[in-house]
């Protein structure tokens, strides 16, 4: 069993063993866990609290309806639980003064688990939207994976910040681009020929359009080499753009041939610089956006990541969708959208339960102190012959 169904059960065991550890779990909610049968389980033991099960004030040992009736009303949510898993986690306790720990290491895995099915969602929200010809569905999804980042923070107790990763290279430059679709290429030679060939048309999109937003490496070198021309004042078609590849190299290392850029520069159609350069734009956006949450979804893997790193880190890898964002605004004459933090629960928890929350293992001054031989439900009679799970 892996650690973190091991603090599953644990946490489950502490509650069931003493149920006023449940007053220092208030942060932790039932979709945290990631077996179903845990989250009925959970939230019936804090249902069973808040009504005021009688158990909770019996006097001497804690009455064993405090577990029958915690299994039999989770079992209205749930199958396959029985008492005997019940009992089960009872024994997956070490100590029920450390239930809040145990919930902390639950959370962890609940971030994890979080971070990658947004990243997820933002994936196939770029990919639908790339084949569409849209981009409003992938922004759409980064803003709520930005706002659920945000709200991990805030239950975690560590402030959203992009924190670029200490060792190695972004997880974005590891992933190798997505193959370019014959459009895409077609309406980057399209614009390439338009700015070559039209005088002026540089100036309707080099206030937005950059050479990496060019899915084809050597489509982005030839817009580097138009830029420059523009930047300085120089005079723009088929011959300078040669001579300036040539200039930069692009002709000696093979980058491009000065056949095939004389092949760009012919195959101009009628039509405005600015409108393929927003449709080299639009594929910019979804391209961008698919890598981030590749990245995104890399980090959120790496279980030697804490919550507090993997957010700041999964935070950072959006940075790059946000520039080509705001560009993308530019370029419809359009205010960037702000992004917000629109995650499931705005509401920020209270002090207390951001410090249960960082609990570490180390036993705090003002823990609860173990339920009393006394207080703990009598199992010899209902104890499972096995530990197997439901």
């Amino acid at each position: 069993m892996n650690p973190l169904m091991s603090a599953e059960q644990a946490v489950l065991g502490a509650a069931l063993l003493d149920p006023e550890q449940l007053t220092h779990l208030e942060w932790l909610a039932a979709d945290h866990f990631y077996r179903p049968v845990h989250q009925a389980l959970f939230d019936a033991l804090r249902k069973l609290r808040n009504d005021g099960h009688p158990a909770l004030s019996a006097d001497g040992p804690l009455p064993l309806s405090w577990v029958t009736d915690a299994v039999e009303e989770a079992g209205q949510h749930v199958r396959g639980l029985t008492a005997a898993y019940a009992h089960t986690l009872i024994q997956a306790c070490p100590r029920t003064e450390h239930a809040p720990v145990y919930g902390r290491m639950v959370l962890e895995g609940a971030i994890h688990r979080t971070v990658a099915q947004h990243a997820i969602r933002l994936h196939q929200a770029a990919r639908a939207d790339a084949v569409q010809g849209e981009v409003e569905g992938a922004l759409r999804t980064a803003d709520v994976l930005s706002g659920v980042l945000t709200d991990l923070a805030r239950r975690w107790g560590t402030d959203p910040r992009p924190v670029p990763p200490t060792a190695g290279p972004s997880a974005a430059t590891d992933i190798p681009p997505p193959a370019q679709s014959g459009q895409v290429a077609e309406d980057e030679r399209f614009l390439l020929a338009v700015l070559a060939e039209q005088p002026g048309a540089m100036g309707e999109v080099v206030a937005w359009l950059r050479p990496g937003d060019f899915a084809d490496p050597t489509h982005g070198q030839l817009y580097r080499c138009l830029g420059a021309l523009h930047h300085r004042g120089e005079p723009i078609d088929r011959i300078t753009l040669l001579w300036e590849a040539q200039r930069r190299g692009l002709l000696a290392d093979g980058t491009v041939s000065s056949e095939q850029l004389t092949a760009v520069c012919e195959g101009m159609v009628p039509g405005s610089a600015d409108w393929f350069g927003q449709r080299v734009m639009r594929s910019s956006v979804t391209r961008t956006a698919a890598a981030s949450a590749r990245a995104i979804r890399t980090l959120a893997q790496d279980e030697v990541l804490g919550p507090g790193r993997l957010i700041n880190h999964a935070l950072h890898e959006l940075g790059p969708l946000d520039e080509v964002r705001a560009r993308w605004a530019t370029a419809n004459s359009s205010p960037a959208p702000k992004t917000t933090a629109s995650a499931p629960s705005a509401a920020e928890p209270p002090p207390d339960r951001v410090k249960a929350a960082r609990a570490r293992s180390t036993p705090r001054p003002g823990a609860s102190p173990p339920a009393p031989a006394s207080r703990l439900p009598t199992l010899s009679a209902a104890r499972p012959p096995s530990r197997g799970h439901p």
